[in-house]
């Protein structure tokens, strides 16, 4: 059941009334007379494999609204390129595939790097840049939405709900960020409930007086890959190319919008994807790779916020955060009882031990600079040639292509319609 509460500056927009998708889809088909509205769908290739992105290209079929659906694809073959553009054919929106390993678009991020302006670092925040640079470089898109690829039970209410409260025109928002629970016959998201949650009030604790940790406090699931802005935030911000990508978009939007232009919208009953494995052992992938990414950026926002740490104090929020993960896990585990869920303390108390490990990870490369990718105003102004180029980018099926994914069960549908390069 849905709650009406608010926090203190951020809107929080509720789903009070059921069965509101078909009214929301009529108005945003109407505002998008005036305001264009586009969708970002980053995705590895393999997840052309899975049920999930199935139910998302069926659901998203008939979506009248968006000027472009911008499907970003890597880790891919040509081959393997065309043959999940088949899968967008007959969509009532126009799409647009961007074949991340394509040699135009490499051809992009080496007219980057002569220009100062380094992308090296391949990941989700790359690839949800190009695609927004693709689309300020295209001109059509007022209002960018994005959400993942891996959402095993998608409704289209997500995207609707991400952009309905940059477009409607009573609405004075320039970001949206989605929220949700996560569950099945246990709890999930265990990135958000153990590690950033306890982490933030550590840092609390130390700096009291940080606008910027309150602004993230008030977010209800701030690692919500689910959101959506205006084209004139999604030219100021700059993204981290790595799994900070989410706690840098926030630094950003608190710069460059603030909390009176940003809400967060409850955009489904329960969210459910593919699960990451915890790798207590190794850092360099799974939720140890993630957390530890999280943390980095977190550092580095703090600094951009004028609240620089240095390392005995970072230590010192990393000594107290197993106290406040360890309040967490208590609070959830009588959450799960009261609901009849499966609580495995346990293991529980063994992700805090591998978060911990990350933490400390994170401050002792503290030192080390990961630049967050150019904000594309800075591109248009100092290399203006690359918007161009990547306009150019969009990727032309030059065959018919047979289906080819061993998982995707129905036969190919009709012809896709992709965009046209101007």
């Amino acid at each position: 059941m849905a709650d009406f509460h608010q926090t203190n500056s951020i809107a929080t927009l509720h789903r009070l009334k059921p069965g509101r998708l078909p009214e929301m889809e009529d108005e945003l088909l109407k505002y998008s007379r005036h305001t264009g509205m586009s969708l970002i769908l980053p995705a590895l290739i393999s997840e052309f494999e899975r049920p999930a992105m199935r139910t998302i290209v069926s659901e998203l079929r008939d979506a009248r609204y968006f000027r472009n659906i911008v499907v970003a694809i890597g880790k891919a073959t040509r081959k393997q390129v065309e043959e999940a553009a088949v899968f967008f054919r007959g969509f009532r929106s126009p799409v647009t595939i961007l074949w991340i390993e394509d040699p135009r678009v490499q051809e992009v991020l080496q007219e980057l790097d002569k220009a100062g302006m380094p992308a090296n670092v391949d990941g989700k925040g790359r690839t949800c840049w190009l695609s927004m640079g693709y689309l300020l470089g295209e001109g059509q898109s007022d209002v960018i939405a994005l959400h993942d690829c891996d959402i095993m039970n998608y409704s289209r209410e997500i995207p609707a709900a991400l952009c309905y409260p940059l477009a409607h025109p009573k609405m004075e928002f320039d970001f949206c960020k989605g929220y949700y629970a996560r569950i099945s016959e246990k709890l999930h998201g265990r990135v958000s409930r153990l590690f950033l949650a306890p982490l933030l009030e550590s840092l609390r604790e130390y700096l009291p007086n940080s606008q910027f940790l309150s602004f993230l406090r008030e977010f209800r699931y701030p690692l919500a890959g689910e959101f959506a802005m205006k084209a004139g935030l999604a030219r100021q911000v700059r993204m981290p190319s790595d799994w900070g990508l989410e706690v840098g978009v926030l630094s950003e939007v608190f710069s460059h919008a603030g909390p009176s232009r940003a809400c967060q919208a409850d955009i489904a009953d329960n969210y459910e994807h593919k699960h990451q494995d915890l790798s207590p052992k190794d850092s360099s992938k799974g939720l140890r790779r993630m957390t530890r990414d999280i943390a980095g950026s977190m550092i580095r926002c703090l600094e951009k916020h004028g609240t620089a740490l240095c390392g005995d104090e970072l230590r010192r929020v990393a000594h107290l955060y197993p106290d406040h993960a360890g309040a967490k896990v208590r609070q959830y585990e009588a959450d799960a009882l009261m609901n009849g869920l499966d609580y495995d303390r346990n293991e529980e108390i063994g992700a805090v031990h591998s978060f911990t490990d990350s933490l400390h990870e994170a401050i002792t490369a503290a030192g080390e600079s990961r630049e967050a990718l150019p904000a594309w105003s800075q591109v248009e102004r100092e290399a203006p040639g690359v918007l161009r180029s990547l306009r150019n980018c969009a990727f032309e099926v030059a065959r018919p292509a047979r289906l080819g994914m061993a998982n995707w069960i129905r036969p190919a549908p009709k012809p896709a319609y992709l965009t046209s390069i101007t």
